[in-house]
């Protein structure tokens, strides 16, 4: 079992920044690791993902402003989020899985409850 909180989201300006967090109950294996963001009516939508070996992806509409990184000490997975736009507006979730993931939602068996990010023109 393991269980997933965000942390860090709130209403900030466009152009601002934001960290997201989101702790891990300790755990020995590895996971593969992910940020996800939904907008009322809209799917699920990856944003960035860190694989099991430490490589990173970045869905394309935010490349070069968001950097997904890892304290795995503190079992802990960060989201920071540069030049924030309107359009990045959403509810965040942190994902894990233990076997292979892509940044498709349904590849992930566990998740928080997500976090809030509004952004403001």
């Amino acid at each position: 079992q393991v269980s997933l909180e965000e942390s860090g989201g709130g209403s900030v300006q466009a152009g601002g920044s934001l960290r997201l967090s989101c702790v891990m109950s300790p755990t020995y294996n590895k996971y593969f690791m992910a940020w996800f963001r939904q907008t009322p009516g809209k799917e699920r939508e990856g944003v960035a993902l860190m694989n099991a070996d430490g490589t990173t992806r970045y869905a394309d509409p935010v490349k070069g402003r968001f950097i997904i990184s890892e304290d795995y000490s503190k079992y802990t997975l960060y989201l920071d989020m540069n030049n924030l736009q309107s359009e990045d507006t959403g509810m965040y979730y942190c994902a894990a899985e233990l076997n292979r993931a892509s940044m498709n939602p349904d590849d992930f068996g566990w998740w928080g409850h997500g976090t809030q990010v509004t952004v403001s023109l």
